[in-house]
């Protein structure tokens, strides 16, 4: 299960973002996006579970937390649109 991370701190790089989440399951990956030309976090990001029931609980406890001063909105991923 693949979840949106939306509100980061600039501060935050795929390394504590995995960390963050890793309480919560068997994290797959976790990634900030960041923008192409300045390197900069675009402030959201993306994490994925191995399982959904984990991924599931991880949005439910992590919605609405603060981290460094920023209340994080978490929510299962959307499909990109082409």
């Amino acid at each position: 299960m693949k979840i949106y991370v939306g509100n980061l701190s600039w501060n935050i790089d795929d390394a504590k973002l995995n960390e963050l989440f890793a309480k919560h399951g068997k994290v797959v990956s976790a990634s900030v996006i960041t923008d192409r030309y300045s390197g900069r976090s675009k402030g959201f990001g993306f994490v994925e579970f191995e399982d959904d029931t984990e991924g599931q609980k991880a949005i439910e406890a992590m919605n609405g937390q603060e981290v460094d001063g920023r209340q994080l909105k978490v929510s299962e991923a959307k499909p990109r649109e082409e």
